[in-house]
């Protein structure tokens, strides 16, 4: 069976040595993309990372194609519909970096809190005055979350350590966690209303597109921080650009984008066939945020993190073994 990994780093090649005794398989550096598929015709597995495009027509390049393992909990990047047609199943790393990407809500929101940013960029450049530098405490706060799945509950639990007040909106309650963790549940009109930061935890699914937009946002406090670190669908940027220009909104900390392929060669939008107004206008959109002192945005980095890593490539690699002996695990739906 030809196996081919799309986008990993020379540390990961050397993880899936093991994979050599049950099958051909080629690691390469490049994301997956119309290009880079037409290169292994013959790929029966393919694993793909978050900048692939696995798209109707790049798989329809795959004609013998049997399995995706994504190294990724998200799969909006793959089309699921078109492997279910094919009765090809799809696979992720749904547990990997809780703490991961928990941790980096509170880099963001701290940043966000004491003007890091500006602070350190003055500081380099021998400034050492304090003018607009007037941060806020986080004691005694709310944090709310939306989608309290494994990353949405540790969030709660590092909030409950800096004093700050916690609720939840998730579709399937858990009230066994929420006592645990000393947080309480209620609807998302009430989450919107109560949280002074809202960290979003929603898988990027079509149904989520757009779920924060002017109507959500016009319910939350004046002055409440976003942060999101989920999907850069789960926001509509142009609302977003709205409350943050007008200060409804104090601040916002995103390491997710809409269109993030586009952002990291934006050369893209000449090249590709899938790009449209609305991508377009998202990339617009993007750059208008990058020019906002009130916004602080990473690339997507969040999961980043050693231990995560490791799980990610360890879990995909399992996967993949499963698959060839017969079992599909952590099948997405």
């Amino acid at each position: 069976m030809k196996i081919v990994i799309f986008e990993t780093a020379d540390w990961e090649h050397q993880a899936c040595l093991r994979l050599a005794a049950q099958a051909d398989f080629d690691c390469t550096h490049e994301p997956l993309n119309a290009v880079t598929a037409a290169l292994h015709p013959d790929a029966e597995v393919v694993s793909t990372f978050i900048n692939s495009q696995a798209n109707a027509s790049v798989l329809a390049q795959f004609p013998k194609l049997r399995y995706v393992a994504t190294r990724s909990t998200g799969f909006d990047h793959i089309d699921a519909a078109y492997c279910k047609s094919r009765g090809v199943p799809v696979s992720n790393v749904p547990y990997y970096g809780s703490s991961t990407v928990a941790e980096h809500v509170f880099a963001l929101l701290l940043g966000l809190s004491r003007k890091l940013d500006t602070a350190t960029e003055r500081t380099r450049h021998g400034d050492f005055g304090r003018k607009d530098l007037r941060g806020f405490e986080l004691d005694g706060r709310t944090m709310g979350v939306i989608g309290a799945g494994q990353i949405g509950r540790r969030v709660l639990r590092i909030a409950r350590g800096f004093g700050m007040k916690t609720i939840a909106f998730d579709a399937q309650p858990d009230p066994v966690a929420a006592a645990e963790l000393g947080f309480s549940y209620a609807d998302l009109p009430d989450v919107l209303r109560t949280a002074d930061v809202l960290s979003l935890h929603v898988p990027g699914h079509a149904e989520n597109a757009g779920l924060m937009g002017a109507d959500q946002f016009a319910l939350m406090k004046q002055g409440a921080v976003l942060i999101n670190t989920a999907r850069g669908n789960v926001v509509d940027l142009e609302a977003l650009l709205g409350v943050l220009e007008s200060g409804r909104l104090r601040a916002a900390g995103l390491d997710v984008l809409p269109e993030e392929t586009l952002l990291r060669d934006e050369a893209e939008v000449f090249r590709s066939p899938d790009v449209t107004p609305e991508s377009l206008r998202s990339l617009v959109g993007v750059h208008a945020l990058l020019r906002l002192p009130n916004v602080l945005i990473t690339p997507h980095v969040a999961y980043n993190t050693d231990e995560a890593l490791a799980r990610i490539i360890e879990t995909t690699v399992a996967n993949i073994e499963a698959f060839l002996g017969g079992v599909v695990q952590n099948q997405v739906a």
